[in-house]
């Protein structure tokens, strides 16, 4: 029997619909949410996503603020308009888009972040916090939001042998962390895989929660899911379709079609963890600006 889907897009829209009340209610005492996003060059895929960000704040009744910058911005130039952010009191949370055109470097800027205001949560203050167990920091999106997949559709999480194919400080080394803390949506019995792993297949055998977020298409196959795992492919990988009518179609790192007849929950690319990560991002912001109101009152 084929696994269920675990449907990103309407979970995220949960979340964003609670969000949004969250947001009236911290409107209704004087604190409107408001959202930062800084956009250096002309990415088309980054440009996508920080629109899809500005939608998504209106939608939700808050501030939303988008600086686009040239790629010709200098480093300093760029550090200033993060500085000017950390003093605006209308803006509750910074996302400076990455990647980063070169020669920019992206640690700097991240560190020149208020951590109060880092709703993306990679502040090395933030990343300290989540690793912890404090809960008062930001947690990276896109982790978070696998929690609240998983939470979200039953999957019990404590004591599960929780196995993370990728290492990245985005999502494989946060998730980690996060399901690994001693808290409600977590305890598990983790392990993180990468390419030097000798042999991945006797690793993601042994998951009943297998996250995948290695950038490969296609890298984890059926033979390699524990029947009954529950899947979560991070992946968004393009690939050539002459049969498309754009020539390609986007697909994750897990061979869906033969996994989804292994595994008992799984998402699909698109729709899966995609959505979540602007629905986390959200929700964020929303905590930074109840943050900032409790500590004016």
């Amino acid at each position: 029997m084929p696994a269920d889907l675990i449907d990103g897009v309407s979970i995220a829209r949960e979340i964003r619909r609670e969000v949004a009340e969250e947001a009236a209610r911290l409107i209704e005492r004087g604190t409107r949410p408001g959202l930062a996003v800084v956009l250096v060059g002309e990415d088309p895929a980054s440009a996508v996503y920080v629109r899809s960000k500005g939608k998504a704040c209106e939608e939700a009744g808050m501030h939303s603020v988008t600086i686009k910058l040239p790629a010709a911005t200098s480093q300093a130039e760029l550090l200033l308009y993060v500085e000017r952010l950390n003093s605006d009191p209308l803006i509750h949370g910074i996302l400076v888009q990455m990647p980063l055109p070169a020669p920019l470097e992206a640690d700097s800027v991240i560190r020149a972040i208020d951590p109060r205001k880092d709703v993306d949560g990679f502040h090395p203050i933030n990343v300290g916090k989540l690793l912890v167990g404090e809960r008062d920091g930001f947690v990276p999106c896109t982790p978070a939001g696998i929690q609240q997949l998983l939470v979200r559709s039953g999957v019990e999480i404590a004591g599960a042998e929780c196995v993370i194919v990728g290492r990245s400080n985005i999502v494989g080394k946060p998730m980690a962390a996060l399901l690994i803390q001693d808290a409600v949506g977590a305890n598990g019995t983790v392990t993180v895989c990468h390419r030097h792993t000798r042999d991945l297949g006797l690793h993601t055998r042994r998951a009943d929660i297998l996250i995948v977020a290695a950038g490969r298409a296609g890298l984890v196959t059926a033979e390699m899911i524990r029947p009954g795992a529950a899947v979560i492919d991070v992946g968004m990988n393009r690939i050539d379709d002459p049969t498309s009518p754009r020539g390609y179609r986007l697909v994750g790192d897990v061979d869906f079609e033969t996994v989804q007849q292994v595994a008992s929950k799984i998402t699909p690319v698109p729709g899966g963890v995609g959505p979540m990560t602007i629905a986390m991002l959200m929700s964020n912001t929303v905590r930074a600006a109840a943050a900032f109101a409790r500590a004016a009152e």
